[in-house]
């Protein structure tokens, strides 16, 4: 049954939860890690574990969506961030985070704030530089040419001009993500973005988000995805627009699984993936995520701690460089000192007691002690409140 708090007169809300006000239960049994398989299988493709990165240029370089892959992950490009404006990658996000870290050492609040305005400021002049769809083909073919899966995510407002030439260039996972998606994205003067007619026209599975409702996600997923984002990345955590659109995840998460079932129902069997994008920290919130209902999570700022990322301990979201209203910010997450490789984080070891490096190797260890071996079979478990 739903809960209902009265915010005021006349006025309800409805009860949500975060990932942290839930635990995992743990059953009668317990497993070694050992025997834990965290495969995933999307479409055509496996990954060895349920993990795909935040389509960001502040990680997503091509060598670290190759890196992404050869750990067993789906690294994913933005097809339309810096990597696909400007020749010298490096130069470009070396730019903004070279004015992010100016502020690392300052006492004063407001120089901090300053610095991180200047970081934002200089990503808005570099994402008004033209999109160049040879040089994005390039930095997919680099990917491609590895033998890792390639993942490139395209905004609904570009989805139409920007994805042909990403599938054309060897794109073999389409993302079409942004703070909120509709199965039909409406834009005065322009042609509206039916979902289900554009996925129809393309011969990639293709991923959607970000969503946070039971009727929107049910219409996304009528509409041919083959998986739904749930959330928008970290930036709801933190003091942006963000914040006000959505629920918290557990629920969101839960509700989106809900219209799973409905909709597995419903087509007999077709089978819609769920990744969540936000409020995930740990590998406890990773665990947690997958309890709800999650397939898969996106890791955006816990990703951004590895030396292989390209912004190289400073992070910001593909929603950070709009030109008008930008997102979550640019910020410090980890100094040059405090870096680390992504296996260390994906795979360990570990000496960080918080569960933020070994993410792989924590949920792996949850799992054992829920008495679970794999990762749909986890969706099970029993779930508490914490009060």
């Amino acid at each position: 049954m739903r809960e209902y708090s009265e915010i005021g007169i006349g006025r309800e809300a409805r009860r949500a939860y975060a990932l942290d006000d839930i635990t995992v239960v743990p059953s009668r049994r317990t497993r070694s890690s050992a025997d834990v398989d965290t495969r995933w299988n999307i479409d055509a493709y496996t990954f060895d574990i349920p993990v795909v990165s935040h389509p960001t240029d502040a990680l997503a370089s091509p060598e670290f969506a190759i890196e992404m892959g050869r750990l067993g992950g789906l690294g994913v490009l933005n097809a339309e961030g810096l990597l696909a404006r400007h020749p010298s990658f490096e130069d470009a996000v070396e730019t903004v985070t070279r004015l992010a870290r100016s502020g690392d050492d300052m006492d004063s609040v407001g120089d901090v704030f300053c610095s991180r305005a200047a970081a934002t400021k200089a990503l808005q002049e570099l994402h008004a530089a033209p999109l160049d769809v040879d040089l994005l083909a390039e930095r997919i073919a680099q990917v491609r040419d590895s033998g890792a899966t390639v993942g490139v995510r395209v905004s609904p407002q570009h989805a139409r001009e920007v994805a042909p030439a990403a599938v054309k260039a060897g794109a073999e996972i389409l993302f079409i993500q942004g703070t909120l998606v509709s199965a039909e994205h409406v834009q005065r003067g322009g042609e509206p973005l039916n979902l289900k007619e554009f996925i129809g026209t393309l011969e990639v599975p293709v991923v959607v988000g970000g969503v946070y409702d039971y009727t929107t996600a049910t219409h996304l997923m009528r509409s041919g995805a083959v998986g739904i984002i749930v959330g928008s990345g970290t930036a709801t955590s933190e003091r942006s627009g963000a914040k006000a659109l959505g629920l918290p995840m557990a629920t969101a998460i839960a509700d989106v699984a809900a219209a799973r079932r409905e909709y597995l129902d419903e087509t007999g069997g077709r089978y819609v993936h769920i990744l969540a994008d936000g409020e995930i920290r740990s590998s406890g919130d990773i665990a947690k995520a997958i309890a709800c209902g999650a397939d898969a999570v996106v890791l955006g700022r816990p990703l951004a701690r590895a030396q292989e990322a390209a912004g190289r301990g400073v992070y910001w979201e593909s929603a950070a460089a709009h030109p008008r209203h930008p997102r979550g910010g640019v910020g410090t997450v980890a100094l040059p000192d405090e870096l680390q490789q992504l296996a260390t984080i994906l795979q360990g070891p570990s000496t960080d007691p918080t569960g933020a490096l070994n993410l792989v190797g924590g949920l792996r260890r949850i799992m054992a002690k829920c008495g679970y071996t794999d990762v749909k079979a986890f969706q099970k478990v029993g779930l508490a409140v914490r009060r």
